[in-house]
């Protein structure tokens, strides 16, 4: 379970540097590169989210947290994943990227605070 807390640790970091990028794409309407920036920041990403997503389905088959449930899992490994390509396009729709984002949040840090206890 340390190494689930861990993996969730970071990414919450990694959504909330995907928040920071897009706003500042955002403000300076500059797209990110997809070779030097885009593909390596996605890839990752993705190596961190995969772990993430598959011991955090095992440790809901195992333990049965109350608030938190395995189609929420794959919808925010999904979502984490389409953030952080997002993440690097201004004209990337505002308010489906901080809807995302938020549920994103919400699901990690509900898993945090449940490894937690």
């Amino acid at each position: 379970m340390q190494e689930l807390r861990e993996l969730t640790l970071q990414l919450i970091s990694l959504t909330e540097k995907m928040m920071d990028e897009y706003k500042r794409r955002r403000s300076t309407g500059e797209k990110g590169d997809f070779y030097s920036e885009v593909k390596p920041f996605a890839d990752e990403v993705k190596a961190i989210n995969d772990k993430w997503k598959q011991q955090s389905l095992i440790w809901i088959n195992k333990y049965h947290p109350k608030n938190l449930h395995a189609p929420q899992i794959e919808n925010t490994s999904d979502n984490i994943e389409m953030l952080s390509v997002h993440c690097f396009f201004p004209e990337s729709s505002y308010n489906r990227f901080i809807s995302h984002y938020q549920s994103v949040i919400y699901v990690l840090g509900t898993e945090r605070d449940l490894l937690t206890l």
